[in-house]
């Protein structure tokens, strides 16, 4: 398994040769390569602990739909607005996100503090078991220098391939 301290540069390194053949995936049978991906998805987490890892929320923001914010609003117990204002800002996409990372939410331990309550995407993270995995295949390059299940991931399909 790679380090973390490793991982952007390595996924950099492949960035080209995973881009070509997500790109081959891309044209094949969708439901064949979600189930593809949800193979090599559960094989990947059978080898990573997120609680080891917890790359993602030391990096990286997830986007807050409002929905999300409303529940985490509801779990502080203050209004929507008053989260918005203490935690998050709109980003070029004109999303909201994180003021910052590493995530407020995630403890010394890489336990979140919010867990119960975190927001969807966090909850999807890091899409490589869902339903139409082809639509977010530029997601899942952008994900490989983030969370080494996803490097994992696309370097067995680049391995396969051989």
């Amino acid at each position: 398994m790679i380090k973390i301290s490793e991982l952007k540069q390595a996924a950099s390194k492949r960035m080209e040769e995973h881009k070509k053949l997500l790109a081959v995936l891309k044209k094949k049978n969708s439901s064949d390569v979600d189930k593809f991906f949800q193979r090599l998805h559960n094989e990947a987490f059978e080898k990573i602990d997120c609680l080891q890892c917890a790359n993602c929320c030391k990096t990286t923001s997830p986007i807050f739909y409002q929905r999300d914010i409303e529940r985490l609003a509801k779990h502080f117990r203050i209004r929507p607005s008053e989260f918005i204002e203490q935690y998050l800002h709109i980003d070029e996409d004109n999303d909201y996100v994180l003021n910052y990372a590493p995530c407020p939410f995630l403890g010394d331990d890489n336990y979140c503090s919010v867990y119960d309550s975190r927001p969807t995407a966090c909850r999807e993270y890091p899409h490589t078991d869902r339903k139409r995995v082809q639509q977010i295949f530029k997601l899942t390059l952008n994900n490989a220098a983030v969370c080494p299940a996803v490097f994992d991931i696309l370097e067995n399909i680049r391995t396969a391939k051989q």
